[in-house]
């Protein structure tokens, strides 16, 4: 049972190191081969563009419920006129980049590993190779820099959205006081939840672009490899996303020097 144990342990400590060379490999590429305009751009519409109905629906949604529930509890305690500020904290800094990540999670990074893998399986990254064609230069880079570009403003409408659905349900089927109500949405959400928000966007970005492109790159042959490949890409980013925001909650706390 203990060399089952360690065999597991060297696998994915091989695994992880392979994820950290591609990871270098992508940067490289990034850096020194300077991936074509037009290609980041066709991605970026696949990617952002074509993101946006799911985003809007979660953000709306995800501020309008919140508003709900933060009203239910503060009525309680007369303190109505913080819902909003509950709301705009939480999609801010939370609840906007965390569920966007996680919405473009499902979306993008299975498509990633399902068009890279089934590239792979029909030999057409091979055939780049012949080619003279680094299928990092071709294929990954433009993906994952559509991906980190594409992530932040995604987050930035969704919390848009968040807020702005809040809002209207607080005032306009609550009925708390609009005046009092943005006065402390203004007064408790600070730039630094909205600095906060975006820098772990960018960072969520990047590992859905690179978790994404290395499950189908390195995908097992046939149907059913690319099969497991997407739905690997989806459950390890959802995975990635919820364990590294503790930690980036903890480290931005630090660095913004929140309370």
């Amino acid at each position: 049972m203990m060399a089952n144990a360690y065999q597991w342990i060297g696998n994915r400590l091989q695994a992880l190191g392979q994820l950290a060379l591609f990871t270098w490999e992508i940067v490289q590429s990034i850096v020194g081969e300077k991936p074509a305009g037009r290609a980041i751009l066709r991605q970026f519409d696949v990617i952002g563009a074509r993101s946006q109905l799911v985003v809007v629906i979660t953000g709306a949604f995800t501020g309008m419920v919140l508003a709900a529930q933060t009203y239910f509890q503060f009525h309680k305690v007369k303190m109505d006129t913080a819902t909003l500020a509950v709301v705009g904290v939480s999609m801010c800094s939370e609840l906007g980049p965390v569920l966007t990540g996680l919405m473009v999670a499902g979306r993008v990074g299975s498509a990633l590993a399902a068009e890279l893998g089934t590239m792979r399986v029909t030999e057409q990254i091979d055939a780049l190779r012949t080619l003279a064609t680094h299928p990092i230069d071709y294929l990954v880079a433009p993906r994952v820099i559509a991906t980190v570009v594409a992530l932040p403003l995604l987050t930035a409408e969704s919390i848009a959205i968040g807020i702005g659905a809040g809002y209207v349900v607080a005032t306009g089927f609550l009925g708390i006081d609009p005046a009092y109500t943005w006065y402390n949405l203004l007064r408790y959400t600070g730039p630094e939840d909205v600095v906060m928000g975006i820098t772990k966007a960018f960072i969520y970005g990047g590992m859905i672009g690179v978790i994404g492109c290395y499950k189908g790159m390195h995908c097992a042959e046939g149907a059913e490899g690319v099969g497991r490949a997407t739905t690997e890409a989806v459950v390890q980013i959802s995975i990635t996303i919820l364990v590294s925001n503790f930690f980036l909650t903890l480290a931005l706390n630090r660095i913004l020097q929140q309370p």
